[in-house]
């Protein structure tokens, strides 16, 4: 199919709605890029802590396996454009970039406003033709092929559709939910929709106290009984309504998945994971001859941070002011539990609208993973987060985005076979 002068309406001016429309116009297709918002990729703007975490430099074996949701469905995809396309795709735009901890790549400039000029850029040299504050409504077909998208200023016919609206999370950027009514309309599934990478609440008086207090190389254990247990060790933070922090957004795609499923969830906090038992114990005898003649409170200042250890020793049933020569050999023993096992009760998550991500979404059997098209409507294709795929944190979720907006848009344009 000869893609010039085709015409392709593209829904949604985030990561996956501009690669998709840039990378169209590119191929010769007439593109109309419809944004509701005033302006393009307001999340993108907010990603990586304002930086933008743009990929990782890992295989992309890694990627799938770091897509808990559905990320087999990506293989075809990131044969079609990978991370490495993407890192020669920013080159040739001008853009140069770092890799960071973990693999991560940001923007040398470490700034996401980088970004969005880079795309605004491209959508003026390629001639997509962008309508601002313009909220599509509907998407019409005739025949069982998309014909036209209807928006506030009237209808605008196309041969071919990109929903790239995003989830239902950061509605402030513009992710309200938009394209699951309209992949509804159409006939698709939509999966229930839960947060993912998303901070916990958690009923425990003492995370309110320690609001603030980050943790370094700490064990977080999650399970709701039988098999369902998941471990990460990394970072977290107390805040005022639970946990948040790297380990804690990891598992809570699994913890939001419990919940859903109505199970009770717990966690607790190993404090000190590189010492067994018995090295603890000498640890802390240690600590305790060297602070003798002191009270609890100051005799565990070289173990724990400051505020931590009244909580520690009230888990342990020790009074504070109890001098370090009382210590019974039980106390210490519930000393020596307590540092390993800091009780959690997960009560929920944190709104969906404040997720990273949404998990679920358009149900993806019901598109061809090679090309992002539904098997339902023909001409109607999916990029990005609208559908029922999400990733951990460290720019996996973006390349997702990046790689679907990209093979959409060439086979939407009709030059797939040419690529």
């Amino acid at each position: 199919m000869n893609s010039e002068n085709k015409r392709i309406a593209v829904i949604g001016a985030g990561v996956a709605g501009l690669l998709a429309a840039v990378h169209a116009a590119e191929l010769g297709a007439e593109v109309h890029l419809f944004e509701k918002m005033d302006r393009i990729g307001l999340k993108m703007g907010i990603t990586g802590k304002g930086r933008c975490n743009l990929t990782n430099s890992a295989p992309i074996g890694d990627f799938i396996a770091k897509t808990p949701g559905n990320g087999k469905f990506l293989y075809s995809v990131y044969g079609r454009f990978s991370n490495v396309d993407l890192l020669e795709l920013l080159r040739s735009w001008g853009m140069e970039t770092v890799t960071e901890r973990g693999g991560r790549v940001f923007p040398k400039s470490e700034d996401a406003q980088e970004v969005r000029h880079l795309f605004m850029r491209k959508l003026e040299e390629t001639g997509v033709q962008l309508h601002l504050s313009d909220p599509v409504h509907h998407i019409l077909t005739e025949g069982g092929r998309v014909s036209a998208v209807q928006t506030s200023r009237g209808v605008f016919p196309a041969e071919a559709v990109i929903l790239a609206t995003g989830g239902k999370s950061y509605p402030r950027t513009g992710s309200t939910g938009d394209g699951y009514r309209m992949a509804e309309e159409l006939g698709h599934k939509v999966t229930v929709l839960r947060p993912a990478l998303i901070p916990l609440v958690c009923s425990n008086a003492y995370c309110r106290e320690l609001q603030g207090l980050s943790l370094r190389n700490v064990k977080l254990t999650v399970s709701a009984g039988g098999r369902r247990k998941a471990e990460l060790q990394g970072e977290m933070i107390f805040t005022h309504f639970g946990i948040s922090g790297p380990i804690v957004l990891s598992l809570s795609d699994q913890v939001s998945l419990w919940l859903s499923q109505g199970h009770a969830v717990t966690g607790e906090i190993n404090l000190k994971p590189a010492l067994s038992e018995e090295v603890l114990d000498k640890r802390i005898l240690r600590d305790l001859a060297k602070f003798h003649l002191k009270q609890m409170r100051n005799a565990l200042q070289e173990l724990l941070p400051h505020r931590l250890i009244d909580v520690i020793l009230h888990m342990s049933d020790i009074p504070s002011d109890l001098g370090v020569s009382e210590l019974t050999k039980q106390q210490r023993a519930n000393l020596r539990y307590a540092l390993q096992h800091m009780p959690l009760t997960i009560t929920g998550t944190r709104p969906i609208e404040e997720a990273i991500v949404t998990a679920g979404g358009v149900s993806v059997k019901e598109i061809r993973s090679s090309s992002m098209e539904s098997k339902l409507v023909g001409g109607l294709y999916f990029a990005g987060e609208v559908m029922d795929i999400h990733a951990f944190t460290g720019g996996y979720n973006l390349q997702a985005a990046f790689s679907t907006g990209w093979t959409a848009a060439e086979y939407a344009a009709g030059k797939a076979d040419e690529a």
